[in-house]
């Protein structure tokens, strides 16, 4: 699968093949190949930032061994921009409640019938 996922850092535009995830409560932070999907608390980077990353003194940060692997890069274009519609698509959040029915915005089952005398 092709990545087209960018680096997280701030106004780089490379392409991400790493993946930064923080270890707070062992003072670690962990680098490894980029990671299948996205995920909320855990970082994209280029090889340039993965390989810069610094951490805090007292913490550690382990690091892949070997490179990391670039993307691939695709020739159809069409094929690109369906993979960053469906990325930008992924249900990342609950779904949103459907709109409520009829003019009183209430659901029921009920519903008035004219009186007769």
């Amino acid at each position: 699968m092709r990545s087209v996922r960018k680096c997280s850092r701030t106004g780089c535009l490379e392409p991400a093949v790493a993946t930064l995830t923080y270890a707070y409560s062992d003072s670690t932070a962990v680098v490894g190949p980029l990671a299948t999907a996205s995920e909320p608390h855990s970082y994209d980077l280029c090889e340039v930032h993965a390989l810069r990353l610094t951490v805090p003194k007292g913490w550690e940060v382990v690091r892949h061994e070997g490179e990391f692997a670039h993307p691939e890069q695709s020739a159809d274009e069409l094929t690109a921009l369906a993979e960053a519609v469906r990325e930008a698509g992924r249900p990342d959040r609950a779904p949103v409640a459907p709109e409520p029915e009829g003019p009183s915005g209430r659901r029921g089952h009920l519903r008035v019938l004219p009186g007769r005398s």
